[in-house]
């Protein structure tokens, strides 16, 4: 089993679209809080439009998504460590949206949708690790249209329920 992963920074629609379609994708799952973008076309009421237009499913999953206190604090200190911390507090109280998100993986090729391009400075990557560490899920980030298979590990400090 698979979960996919990708950032939309520096692709447009059409790459966005090509990507998922090059690695089999069939479900995106938007696990931004706040599913708006400055950036054309990921909205999620268009993104959501043109997904399903081109034969993907679109789920909005905002209990993965980074809490504005951590993304506020970031944004005045650009410490990861604290980003991380926070973001994973938080995940450590979503283990039963990480078990629904495996049964969807399970049945669906999936790909986790969030702004950043690295993975490895995304809170998207910690949300497939997790899922990795619940279910064994094989974790693969596509970036920029190039998947990679490896990443830095992001140690979750999780105890399952």
């Amino acid at each position: 089993m698979n979960v996919f992963t990708i950032g939309y920074e520096g692709l447009d629609l059409d790459a966005f679209i090509s990507a998922l379609t090059l690695y089999g994708v069939e479900t995106v799952v938007d696990i931004r809080e706040v599913p708006l973008s400055r950036k054309p076309g990921f909205s999620k009421k268009a993104l959501a439009n043109a997904l399903n237009l081109s034969g993907f499913e679109y789920l909005h999953w905002v209990k993965l998504g980074c809490p504005k206190p951590v993304r506020d604090c970031y944004r005045k200190d650009g410490n990861w460590k604290r980003y991380t911390e926070g973001f994973l507090k938080h995940l450590n109280n979503q283990w039963d949206t990480i078990a629904e998100l495996s049964a969807l993986a399970e049945s669906s090729e999936c790909a986790l949708l969030c702004y950043e391009a690295d993975p490895n400075f995304c809170h998207r990557s910690m949300v497939a690790n997790a899922l990795r560490e619940y279910c064994g899920m094989r974790v693969r980030h596509i970036t920029a249209g190039v998947e990679t298979r490896t990443m830095k590990a992001v140690q979750l400090p999780l105890a399952f329920a």
